[in-house]
């Protein structure tokens, strides 16, 4: 099916980061074609020739093809739209080019074993019957919930048969009856089919080569009662013409899924050395298309800790924050989304039509919003404030990018979290620890580049002030002691190794010209001194100690053990105790 579409401004910062997101862009739906929700009449058929398509209202959603204000200055990167079944292909051939991957289909994991050391997992090749066995340092479960959490006896917990759904992937050309191409998800109510109000049908346009009103493909989704029979092809095509107005619409359907919104939420996200990543650890309703970008989200996380520990830079305790992290933060997700399903129920109310009216009743409720009549004011408005609530969907940014961590990983700098102004719907740039990087625009020797950029490729970034040359050249000295990949710069506007050239880090930076900011590779910031130390050395050192969950002091005290005898470590044990 194409599903799980729009990728998030977060998603795509994590794409450009490993070189993917051009590929991604190029198949993608044009920003121009995406920019928000549109409210329809039925296309055809019956009632008031007048009535038939007319848009009733319009909602700006995602970031409105990258125009809303808050998502050009929250990130370098827009949201995209384009759905799984293209988007996995990308990412397969792109994890093909590296020497190091090995893509199996049809293949299953049968069991797995766990030992101190690594993970022994057993997998059948379905094509030859034949099973063999894989080592691997750490196993991480990405399978959507079917085995691997079953297999270590973590348990899943949350909230069944939510609502029951209909999808239906189908090429047709609608292109006579929609007109405007700004939009990328169509709610279609036909007022000749009373029975049908309670839902409406949605149709997201899917391209591939065309896209808004002109796309030769369509995803649509209904909704049936809970006790209805699994619906069958005919049964869908009857009610997508029904819906519509077309008695003739006969689409191809390429594919159809029955399936129930639910909630899903594992108890743990690692046991041992297994870890569960996307849906294997939670599910969500597709209500701000929070699930696909939460997996994405997960593997960012997870994956820089993993490579650190492997590394032999962190200790195993940086596993642990995986899970503190991102359970609290798929928690949040899906009371997002449940919340936002919620209110789909009130969507006929506000435009005033309802299964228990009469066609004509309901299409006189629908007139109001193309006519000038007694009580058209007041049904404008109840849709307006209704879209206000709605956009709890249409605009969550500070749940799909807002987000913020605490855990081990992160060194608190004493200062109290700030009430947000709206905890779902308004991202508001910090650099407390835990938040994300603010973005900024900054110059290198001419050079335009995204401050998040620092830390692409899997480096730690340390971001001092105009006057933070002791941060520098503390970091660099440690980067080399601990072999850290970390890259460091003074941030600002008259001088600096970047320039500020458009303010929007001092305007967000929340240190004086003598601070810093250490940004861990994920692009959150793990520790933050809002002025100067006395030894920035020793502060930075105790800070990676915290945050890799390893001692540096204990790393050299072992390696010097090792290069010395036993007579000789025990003198200069006796030597620094007499000092």
């Amino acid at each position: 099916m194409p599903k799980a579409h729009f990728l998030s401004q977060r998603s795509m910062e994590v794409f450009t980061d490993v070189g993917v997101a051009p590929a991604i862009l190029a198949r993608s739906t044009p920003p121009e074609n995406c920019k928000g929700f549109g409210w329809y009449t039925g296309l055809a058929g019956g009632g008031p020739a007048d009535g038939h398509g007319r848009r009733l209202a319009f909602a700006e959603a995602y970031g409105a093809g990258y125009t809303d204000p808050d998502y050009i200055a929250a990130s370098p990167c827009g949201m995209a739209n384009l759905p799984q079944i293209r988007l996995e292909p990308i990412l397969k051939s792109y994890a093909e080019q590296s020497p190091a991957a090995v893509v199996r289909f049809n293949h299953e994991l049968v069991d797995l074993k766990q030992d101190a050391a690594g993970v022994t997992s057993t997998v059948l090749d379905r094509a030859s019957g034949e099973t063999y066995r894989v080592r691997s340092s750490y196993l991480l479960g990405a399978d959507g919930g079917r085995t691997v959490g079953n297999m270590v006896g973590i348990k899943l917990g949350g909230v069944t048969k939510l609502k029951k759904m209909v999808m239906v992937h189908v090429s047709a050309d609608l292109s006579n009856y929609f007109g405007d191409s700004e939009v990328g998800v169509r709610w279609v109510f036909n007022p000749e089919h009373p029975e049908h109000l309670h839902f409406a049908i949605v149709m997201v346009a899917v391209g591939p080569e065309h896209w808004g009103h002109k796309s030769e493909e369509w995803n649509v989704c209904m909704a049936f009662a809970p006790d209805e029979l699994e619906p069958t092809d005919v049964d869908v095509v009857k009610w997508m013409r029904e819906a519509l107005g077309l008695p003739d619409f006969n689409p191809t359907i390429h594919h159809k899924a029955d399936w129930w919104m639910d909630t899903v939420l594992a108890e743990e996200f690692r046991a041992g050395r297994v870890f569960l990543l996307g849906d294997a650890a939670h599910r969500h309703p597709p209500t701000g298309a929070l699930g696909l970008n939460s997996a994405i989200q997960d593997a960012y996380n997870l994956c820089w800790k993993i490579a650190a520990v492997l590394a032999g830079r962190a200790g195993d305790g940086l596993l642990d924050t995986y899970h503190t992290e991102r359970r609290a933060v798929a928690k949040t997700n899906i009371e997002t989304s449940v919340g936002a399903v919620g209110s789909l129920e009130d969507m006929p109310s506000a435009l005033g039509v309802s299964p228990h009216k009469s066609a004509e009743e309901n299409w006189a409720a629908l007139r109001l919003f193309w006519e000038e009549l007694p009580g058209t004011t007041e049904r404008r408005q109840a849709f307006s404030q209704y879209l206000g609530r709605r956009t709890v969907e249409y605009r969550p940014h500070n749940v799909e990018f807002g987000y913020t961590y605490d855990s081990a990983a992160i060194v608190s700098d004493g200062t109290a979290a700030r009430a947000p102004l709206d905890a779902i719907r308004l991202h508001e740039p910090n650099t407390r620890p835990g938040h994300s990087l603010p973005h900024a625009w900054v110059l290198r020797a001419g050079e335009r580049i995204a401050l998040r950029s620092l830390v692409f490729g899997g480096y730690f970034a340390l971001i001092a002030g105009e006057e933070g040359h002791a941060w520098v050249r503390a970091a660099e000295k440690l980067s080399a002691e601990r072999e850290i990949p970390l890259r460091a710069a003074r941030v600002g506007v008259d001088d600096g190794d970047l320039v500020d050239i458009r303010l929007a880090w001092l305007r967000n930076r929340k240190i004086t010209s003598g601070g810093a900011v250490l940004v861990r590779p994920d692009g959150y910031i793990g520790f933050r001194s809002t002025d100067r130390v006395d030894d920035p050395y020793a502060t930075l050192s105790s800070v990676f100690n915290q945050i890799l969950a390893k001692s540096f002091a204990q790393d050299v005290f072992q390696e010097r053990r090792k290069s010395l005898s036993a007579n000789e470590f025990k003198n200069e044990e006796e030597t620094n105790a007499r000092r």
